[in-house]
Formats: C-alpha cells, sequence, structure tokens
C-alpha cells in the first residue's frame, strides 16, 4: 500500500525520512515524502524550553497524522515526548545510531573556551569535564550551526554523532564518550509514528529492530520517574541492559549519578525511581532557576 510519510523540512530530517523510504520499498511498498513546517523550525535564537521543549517538532506531524493529511512520521526518537496523544502508534525504531555526543572543534581542545550548545545536559556536562570553558546558546540546524562555527562565533560547537554520520558529514572534533557524557534518552535513534491502524502498523513493522527498541524503552521509563523536562539536566543511557542515568545541576558542578544492570522495564522503573529520589533537590532548583529566568 502507498504511504505518505511526513517530515521536517531540514536536511537532517529528511535524511532521516529518505532512509525510512529507502527501507520501505526494499520492501515492497511505494512511499511519498511529505515535509511539515513546524514551530521549532521557524522561530530561532532562544532556548529550546522557552517554545515548548523537545515536543515542539513533534506536535506538527502528530496533527497532520490524525487530520489525515500523512499517514506516518519519521522523529529523532528523543525528540518525542513520554505523554502521546490517542489515535498514535510508534510503529517502528530503526536500529541505532551512535548515541554519542560530537565535539566539533578545528583548535586544540586545550584552546576551546567557548562552545556552543542549547541543551542544558551538554551545557552542564561541559562546564563540568572541561575547566575554563563557557557556553553560549546555540539554535538552527546542522548547517546553521557548522557555519555560525566556521564564522567564529564559538571556538567548539556540540552535535549528535548520529546526525552528522547521517548527513555524511566529516569534520574535525572529539566523540565525547556516551558513558563519561551520557546522552540524552533515545539519542542516536529513528522512530516512526503512525496512525494506531493494524494495516498501517504492519507496513512498516519490518523496519522495528528489537534490541533497540528495548533500550530505548528502558530509557524512556527512567525519563518518565525522572520527570524534569528539558529544564533539568539529566542523561539516561542503556546499551543491552546496562542503565546509566545522571541527573546535574545547571552548573555541572553537583551531579547524582547511578549505574546497573537492568533485566526488565520494572526493573528500569525501579531504577528510576531512586534516580529521581536521589536527584530531587537538583530537579526542583533547575526547575525554578528557569522558571524564573523565564518570567524575568
Amino acid at each position: 500500500m502507498p504511504v505518505r510519510i511526513g517530515t521536517r523540512g531540514s536536511r537532517l530530517a529528511l535524511a532521516q525520512a529518505e532512509r525510512v523510504a529507502s527501507l520501505l520499498q526494499g520492501c515492497g511498498t511505494a512511499p511519498e515524502i511529505v515535509v511539515i513546517t513546524t514551530k521549532g523550525d521557524t522561530v530561532d535564537g532562544v532556548p529550546l524550553h522557552e517554545i515548548g521543549g523537545q515536543g515542539v517538532f513533534v506536535r506538527a506531524l502528530d496533527d497532520a497524522i490524525l487530520d489525515g493529511r500523512i499517514d506516518a512520521a519519521v522523529h529523532s526518537m528523543k525528540d518525542i515526548p513520554a505523554k502521546r496523544p490517542a489515535g498514535l502508534c510508534t510503529c517502528a525504531i530503526l536500529k541505532r545510531d551512535s548515541p554519542a555526543d560530537f565535539l566539533v572543534h578545528t583548535i586544540p581542545r586545550k584552546e576551546i573556551r567557548v562552545i556552543g550548545t542549547t541543551s542544558t545536559r551538554r551545557r552542564a556536562q561541559l562546564i563540568r569535564y572541561m575547566e575554563g570553558v563557557s557556553v553560549k546558546q546555540l539554535r538552527g540546524n546542522v548547517d546553521t550551526r557548522l557555519r555560525k562555527l566556521a564564522e567564529g562565533q564559538y571556538d567548539a560547537i556540540v552535535l549528535a554523532e548520529a546526525g552528522l554520520e547521517r548527513l555524511g558529514l566529516s569534520v574535525s572534533g572529539t566523540r565525547l564518550s556516551p558513558q563519561r557524557f551520557v546522552p540524552s534518552p533515545n539519542q542516536g535513534t529513528i522512530a516512526v509514528v503512525c496512525r494506531d491502524e493494524a494495516p498501517l502498523c504492519e507496513v512498516f513493522a519490518p523496519l522495528d529492530h528489537e534490541q533497540t527498541r528495548i533500550d530505548v524503552q528502558m530509557e524512556r521509563t527512567v525519563m518518565e520517574e525522572v520527570g524534569g523536562g528539558c529544564f533539568t539536566p539529566q542523561g539516561i543511557y542503556a546499551h543491552h541492559g546496562h542503565l546509566i542515568g545522571e541527573i546535574l545541576s545547571l552548573d555541572g558542578t553537583r551531579r547524582i549519578r547511578r549505574e546497573d544492570d537492568v533485566g526488565s522495564l520494572e526493573d528500569a522503573r525501579t531504577f528510576g525511581q531512586y534516580l529521581r529520589k536521589e536527584g530531587e533537590e537538583l530537579i526542583r532548583e533547575a526547575y525554578e532557576k528557569l522558571r524564573i529566568c523565564d518570567e524575568g
């Protein structure tokens, strides 16, 4: 059956949608790619949490599925909020690409002083592990961020390594270990969302990667227990049942970290409950500080 696949219009989003379309073609399905504009693509120059957080990239595509303009949408899995509208199904999670962050720079790492990123997690981790650096806000797609780096607005910027790989970009810099710079939940993973209709879900079923689905479900279970949203600097990473979770202060000086092997989603839920209890003060502090900044 022919299917209409929705995507954002950035080069990275299109590359992800084209990967899904190619896999579908290999399974005998004829896809059509439809570009949908989101608020996150049109509002630049402000922190992501000020315009609705990670869900801003998903909402317009959800609406397009539900009102019948498209049949499915391709997302970076980390952008999909925990709470989802009725009538939708995450029908496929592709095999995970690199979960790591990548520090892009052309000068020696020891000379880096100004780093660009909008992520509160990345900011806290960079300040914690790279002495003497300051972190400035950086919004925009991958090309925009690389252009700003080349113009000298920053000494370095942080991008997801998976995004660079999907775009076929070779850049100078340093891979940041996910065991130390613990990534956002589901980073490096592409997901397909469709209407919750059995025939449509079956079209995408061959694209689903079982181990990746288990890992990202564990990460999302921990994320749901911890809460905090995009206000709280937090990293959660699962690999074949080994879970790492951390919550940091906004300035990176304090951190709560847990690491354990888990065998089920219930174990992951318990892991998340302990992590939240231990990091409760940091979560509350981050929320209050960013709320005051927004109101000010």
